[in-house]
């Protein structure tokens, strides 16, 4: 891979984890308080859960972790959603196998 893949494609994602985490905590703000506090410990255990789990050199699957984020502060957005929920997605080894 080229020389983007190490440091400047990191940080960018850095970047755009925590613009992502920081657009969630702002989207919650136009909530009800109860559903403010909700939210926000959601995202908050979400986005800690991930940083402990997902290998820091998975570009591809942080990359797909950004594109639910989004969709999901898209709906987030819309003024009928008062919450958010999680999917949990694993896979066995037969379903993913390493090479």
């Amino acid at each position: 891979m080229g020389p983007t893949t190490g440091g400047r494609t990191r940080l960018s994602m850095q970047k755009q984890v925590l613009s992502l985490y920081r657009g969630f905590l702002r989207a919650s703000r136009s909530k009800s308080p109860e559903d403010r506090r909700q939210i926000e410990s959601f995202v908050s255990a979400e986005f800690r859960r991930n940083s402990k789990q997902v290998d820091h050199k998975n570009f591809i699957y942080i990359e797909y972790l950004l594109r639910r984020g989004k969709k999901q502060l898209e709906q987030l957005n819309s003024p009928d959603t008062v919450g958010l929920s999680s999917m949990n997605v694993t896979f066995s080894e037969t379903e993913n196998p390493k090479n």
